[in-house]
């Protein structure tokens, strides 16, 4: 078990990007040009694979903790007119790269993908299989709302292809779901969980949240001992980011009901151990999987990959990002689209790629990107592959052994297990476009 001094945590608890990309979005130009985009699009070789990612926002209620783009209804139409416009974008970028581009990975997120109805979930999938070519044994996976899923629907996606699905569970203690107004009772996951693995999914994943108002260590263990009766093949247990000056809704939640950063940075060291010592492979900083799972195998072998969708077997070169606020990465250019419904939606009936800010990679940027994933990935650095105009970085990163973050070696430097708790810090010294501390740019804090 490691122990993380107190005078550490505030030492390094800044804020920081989770390096999903690098450059980080908030970094990029606002003033992107649509035809720079359109350019990368049709610039995509014609055999290239492609990973899509489906953006569905739309919720039954507003869970107070929720940072995603996420729109609370209850009207079906709702769902329909967005559909009818998602069928807008894919001609806009159908037309820029053509049609039938291969596709062996797909992700459906929100919001709460499953609030669809059947129907409306064969007619998205169907938008998308006519848009694209999924190539046999692509995967395709969904995230699902335990509260609104049922039996036969978990059987209507499976039947479609689905194959992973992940459950948001949050957190399983009363007083907890209480505060982030989502109530999901114990025996409601359980049986959630059972239909899909009955339904045939082959890979079900959990997701937690730490640092969430009145969890303690009794709290998460109980929630823990719950999820590890379930035996998912992946969980992932992220950080609660509170920012409240940013997401109005989260204003509901009382600061100090929250842990603090002491008490949060040791909840998050309890739910590691209590992980590996079950056996499961803790990935990159915020994930864990069963030693046999792909995500696991890729570690140990070094070919983990991080992006939009975090830690990830995927390596190929191009992720599209398909619906309000999605995220694409094409031949070397980021994009964003809009992330409110109304200006997504304005854009794409105009006829025009919904995209709000962009960026095209440097060769500067594939350098401090690479080493960044690196780091995140394969929790080292060789130090063979840090040039001389990023020694200042170097040194800066090797200067963390004194804190025992990392071991420098003839070759290489290395993240210890102290270190991996400070691993968004550790990214810090080779980002370019990182603004002084004292800056009002939102990033969550690093730990």
């Amino acid at each position: 078990m490691v122990t993380i001094a107190e005078p550490l945590i505030h030492q390094y608890d800044v804020p920081g990007p989770r390096y999903t990309s690098y450059p980080p979005v908030p970094s990029w130009s606002s003033d992107f040009p649509a035809e720079r985009w359109t350019d990368a699009l049709r610039a995509v070789p014609s055999q290239d694979p492609f990973a899509l990612y489906a953006h569905f926002p739309f919720c039954a209620t507003r869970c107070l903790y929720c940072g995603c783009n996420a729109i609370p209804t209850q009207r079906r139409d709702k769902v329909d007119a967005y559909l009818d416009d998602v069928a807008h974008e894919l001609a806009l970028l159908t037309d820029a790269l053509g049609w039938g581009r291969p596709v062996h990975q797909m992700h459906w997120g929100g919001g709460t993908p499953n609030l669809l109805t059947g129907a409306q979930t064969e007619r998205a999938l169907r938008l998308l299989t006519d848009a694209f070519r999924f190539e046999p044994g692509a995967e395709l996976s969904v995230e699902c709302d335990p509260r609104v899923v049922t039996d036969g629907q978990l059987q209507h996606l499976r039947s479609l292809g689905f194959s992973r699905v992940s459950f948001g569970v949050q957190d399983l203690d009363d007083h907890v779901q209480r505060a982030i107004g989502r109530i999901q009772p114990v025996a409601l996951v359980r049986d959630v969980v059972q239909q899909a693995r009955r339904a045939g999914f082959a890979q079900i994943n959990l997701d937690l949240i730490y640092g969430l108002p009145h969890q303690t260590r009794a709290s998460v263990d109980a929630t823990i001992d719950e999820v590890l009766a379930l035996h998912p093949d992946r969980i992932a247990s992220f950080g609660y980011a509170h920012l409240p000056n940013q997401r109005a809704h989260q204003r509901a939640i009382p600061l100090e009901a929250l842990p603090g950063t002491v008490d949060r940075v040791e909840l998050f060291r309890h739910i590691v151990d209590r992980f590996t010592d079950a056996g499961y492979a803790w990935i990159g900083f915020d994930h864990f999987a069963r030693q046999d799972d792909p995500l696991a195998v890729a570690q140990r072998e070094g070919r983990l990959h991080r992006n939009f969708m975090g830690y990830t077997t995927e390596t190929g070169p191009h992720l599209l990002g398909i619906g309000m606020s999605s995220i694409s990465e094409v031949n070397g250019v980021f994009a964003q689209n809009a992330a409110t419904l109304g200006e997504w939606r304005e854009r794409v009936q105009a006829g025009a790629l919904p995209l709000v800010r962009g960026h095209v990679l440097t060769d500067d940027d594939r350098l401090r990107g690479g080493l960044i994933k690196q780091l995140l990935c394969n929790l080292e650095l060789p130090r063979a592959s840090v040039p001389e105009s990023l020694a200042p970085a170097l040194d800066a990163l090797e200067a963390t052994a004194r804190d025992g973050l990392v071991t420098v070696q003839s070759e290489r430097v290395a993240v210890t297990e102290l270190g991996r708790y400070f691993l968004r810090n550790l990214c810090l010294p080779f980002d370019a476009y990182l603004p002084p501390r004292t800056t009002d740019r939102v990033f969550s804090r690093t730990l």
